[in-house]
């Protein structure tokens, strides 16, 4: 059954493996990261290929790693028509909640008598998405990336996505997906050498001026090695997520809730919270009783994350439960408490917050229509998720008329002669003289 650990006999080892999750592996993947990026940094494709070769598939060339006209239009053709009308739902939520965000493009406020001051909003010219791949494809997330790129108006999207052993993208999803938000530079790259190719571009994947998108351990380690060199986004790494319950959950459905995340892959941490013993132990037999019902790897999966960084702790309150959550800043939020509404002030930190019974995880990642590419590791503390905020970039704008001149001219010669800048001050006094 599930394990179920009371918050106050865990031992400090214990919650800080708890806090930390899968995040503790990356320090040992960096040394790989380093001589991947070395490799294509000195080499370009030469690098580039070795390592798709080695890691990706055997027959990858410079040729054959662009995803080309042919799979487009051969994906078109290749979904099923429910499917096709899912995703196309899918698309519209996505481009609606994210057309909602759009700033306007320029302002300008006068803040004092002839002073105007406001910002202009401009899309990053060049982005580079990773859209990750597991037993399969994940034509929602290459929506989740690419929707919101194209809605800010970004002017070269560049996708990597990891392709099967015989070097073929899913032969539907990604190249509908990304086609659908208007990108064509997909690439069947993956890992480590994906985003490096990116970040320091190669004769054949063109350089990008940001990278956003969720990773394995390997391209965390990659994103880290890379900072400083490129805009590597917000940090995503494996899957997290956490059920907040209260005495009046139902256990069967924080059962199922708690798979939801679990079941993404061996390093994903997902945990139940909740001050209710009946509940926490109602919920562990009933996950045990539906994680039988899953595929065998899909619950080796939930089995080997729900024993090494998952769970259901047990607090003694509903507020200890809470700064459990606001502590641990997850990735996913399900609150499934009685009013969920009265306790949404009181989370501080959660890259999502779904409130009450109906609106399960699952409907967020794929229907709804919020971004699901979301901060992990703890780091929902100071990053959001992706919206069309991470493809813009913010010129702050000044403009003073001669009254407003006059009104800042004696502060600004002051401070420049306090923090003994000269020719500061001389661009006040000379141009005093001047205009």
């Amino acid at each position: 059954m599930v394990r179920i650990l009371k918050l106050a006999q865990m031992t400090a080892k214990d919650l800080a493996t708890v806090k930390r999750r899968a995040e503790l592996d990356i320090d040992q993947v960096i040394p790989i990261a380093q001589e991947v990026i070395t490799a294509i940094a000195q080499t370009g494709d030469k690098g580039l290929i070795e390592y798709a070769q080695k890691f990706d598939y055997t027959g990858a060339t410079p040729e054959n790693i662009k995803v080309t006209p042919e799979e487009f239009e051969q994906a078109q053709h290749l979904v099923e028509p429910e499917v096709k009308k899912a995703v196309d739902q899918a698309f519209r939520n996505i481009k609606e909640v994210h057309q909602r965000q759009l700033p306007e493009e320029m302002n300008l406020a006068e803040i004092d008598k002839g002073i105007f001051t406001g910002e202009k909003i401009t899309p990053i010219p060049k982005v580079g998405l990773y859209v990750p791949r597991g037993k399969g494809a994940f034509p929602s997330m290459m929506l989740m990336l690419t929707i919101p790129a194209m809605v800010a108006g970004v002017e070269q999207i560049v996708v990597c996505t990891p392709p099967d052993k015989q070097g073929n993208v899913e032969p539907s999803f990604p190249p509908m997906s990304a086609q659908m938000a208007g990108v064509t530079n997909v690439y069947k790259l993956g890992g480590i050498q994906a985003l490096a190719a990116m970040a320091l571009g190669t004769a054949t994947v063109p350089k990008v001026d940001k990278l956003t998108g969720p990773c394995s351990i390997y391209g965390a380690a990659a994103k880290r090695v890379l900072f400083g060199t490129v805009d590597v986004g917000l940090p995503a790494g494996p899957s997290e997520s956490i059920v907040l319950a209260d005495e009046t959950t139902d256990p069967q459905l924080a059962a199922l809730d708690l798979l939801i995340e679990a079941e993404h892959g061996p390093d994903s941490a997902a945990l139940l919270v909740t001050h209710s013993e009946t509940v926490a132990e109602k919920a562990s037999y009933f996950a045990d009783q539906y994680l039988e019902k899953l595929p065998q790897w899909r619950r080796e999966f939930c089995q080997t994350g729900l024993d090494a960084y998952g769970g259901i702790i047990l607090t003694s309150s509903l507020e200890e439960s809470i700064q459990f959550v606001n502590d641990y800043a997850p990735e996913h939020l399900e609150v499934l408490v009685d009013d969920p509404l009265r306790l949404v002030g009181e989370i501080k930190n959660a890259g999502e917050i779904l409130l009450g019974k109906y609106t399960p995880s699952s409907a967020a990642t794929y229907a709804i229509g919020v971004n699901a590419v979301l901060p992990t590791g703890g780091f929902a503390r100071s990053y959001s998720a992706v919206s069309v905020y991470d493809f813009l970039k913010r010129s702050t704008i000044a403009y003073l008329t001669p009254q407003g001149f006059d009104r800042v001219k004696e502060t600004s010669q002051t401070l420049a002669h306090y923090e003994e800048f000269p020719a500061h001050g001389m661009a006040i006094t000379e141009r005093d003289q001047l205009l």
